[in-house]
């Protein structure tokens, strides 16, 4: 049943123009949202309330870890991490090994439950279980549809741990792209040697898909790379043509220099930004100078929270990037366009997110950018609508028993914390 929105205050997610309207919107992939001047018989409709609220566009998670949902709180690593590699190797690469079938599942559905209820109905997601990869996609696949939460997955392709898992990485994303939609993933440079990049490249190519990998995150990468290789992350990466796709994304991307930045530039690939992550792991701070307008937002696994991660990307870009309001909410938009571009399913128009922002100042088109990074929060999405289907309604989910799933994820992250300091 298609649902109707009552005296709604609409925002154009591309132009910022506020409509006041009922809006009809119709449930599917490819649904729509409709503006009426006369009210039809509300009985043929899933009426809400929308008087005194703002209506835009849901919001979309460029990067996340789903895989690491279940990190909060968990006990200190045995050792202190004293640099990022060793950041990798003491916490998150202890951790994806010791995911199981349970634990990919309470994981994926804790990810899917936190971007439902801050608005988010679509996430680009990276993912990894070395002791567990077959069929690990089809278990985040279930848990975000589930949820409602549209999805572009991937497997994070390593030979960190030997060849026969990443030939195991391989074999799952060739498995999964033959009937989904996704991306060939890879974890980094430095951890993926040249068999392994020429075959995921090979796959890209194959099934017209993008790579989706970090890239300079710590300058530990650029620096294994010119020992390696003798040649920079980025140039390695247009040298297997991974930069001519636009389906391509780039996490990271902070120790770049000027000629990667111009083949970044040259190229079809988009960067992704994950302010936040940079910040927590100590390894320096994104400037989108000279990439041009194909960076768009991340939350690298952190949290699900993409309002939280472009105001954290406005004012730590004060100092160290050139980011002004327009620019922080081009880049926290600029995942739709990359989406819609490349032909990726479920984050057609009726997407939607209401708001309930009560305002001591005026809201308006002209001064919508001060409020976004000064005002809005998560705390103000009352509904959300995905691919048209109401699956929060007054902050509360409709599709699953948060409750009882979250009970399930508790007792899978105790079980999961067990095996890490086992």
């Amino acid at each position: 049943m298609a649902l109707l929105l009552k005296n709604a205050t609409y925002i154009d997610w591309k132009t910022l123009d506020f409509t006041k309207s009922d809006l009809v919107v119709t449930e599917g992939q490819e649904g729509t949202v409709r503006f009426i001047d006369k009210i039809p018989h509300e009985n043929d409709y899933v009426v809400i309330d929308c008087t005194g609220k703002y209506v835009t566009k849901s919001f979309a998670v460029g990067h996340h870890h789903a895989y690491s949902a279940l990190a909060r709180g968990m006990p200190p690593p045995k050792k202190t991490p004293q640099n990022f590699p060793e950041i990798l190797r003491y916490i998150w690469w202890n951790l994806d090994k010791s995911l199981d079938k349970d634990s990919i599942r309470a994981s994926a559905l804790a990810t899917a439950i936190a971007c439902a209820n801050a608005g988010s109905t679509f996430v680009i997601d990276h993912h990894a279980s070395p002791n567990f990869i077959e069929g690990s996609l089809d278990i985040i696949t279930s848990a975000f549809d589930e949820v409602g939460v549209s999805h572009l997955l991937c497997y994070e392709i390593s030979d960190r741990d030997g060849q026969d898992k990443a030939e195991k990485g391989l074999t799952e994303t060739e498995r999964f792209l033959q009937k989904n939609q996704g991306l060939v993933g890879l974890h980094a440079s430095f951890t993926v040697g040249n068999n392994t990049m020429k075959k995921a490249a090979g796959l890209m190519h194959k099934h017209n898909s993008g790579i989706h990998i970090h890239v300079a995150e710590d300058l530990f990468d650029q620096q294994d790379s010119q020992r390696k290789y003798g040649k920079r992350v980025v140039q390695r990466l247009y040298d297997y043509d991974i930069l001519n796709s636009s389906k391509t994304i780039l996490a990271h991307c902070l120790h770049i220099d000027e000629n990667e930045r111009n083949l970044i530039i040259g190229s079809k690939a988009c960067v992704v930004e994950n302010m936040e992550s940079n910040l927590n792991n100590k390894v320096g701070y994104f400037n989108g100078e000279g990439l041009g307008k194909r960076i768009f937002l991340g939350t690298d696994g952190m949290h699900s929270d993409m309002l939280r991660s472009a105001q954290a990307a406005y004012f730590a870009g004060q100092q160290y990037d050139k980011i002004d309001f327009n620019e922080a909410y081009r880049r926290f938009r600029s995942v739709h366009d990359y989406l819609g571009m490349n032909g990726f399913r479920g984050d057609a128009d009726n997407n939607l997110v209401v708001l309930d922002y009560a305002t001591p100042t005026p809201l308006t088109s002209e001064n919508f950018l001060g409020h976004f990074i000064f005002g809005m929060t998560s705390n103000h999405v009352q509904h959300v609508i995905s691919n048209g289907k109401l699956i929060v309604k007054d902050k509360k989910l409709l599709t699953i028993d948060e409750e009882e799933i979250l009970e399930f994820t508790k007792e899978q992250a105790t079980r999961l914390w067990q095996r890490m300091n086992s």
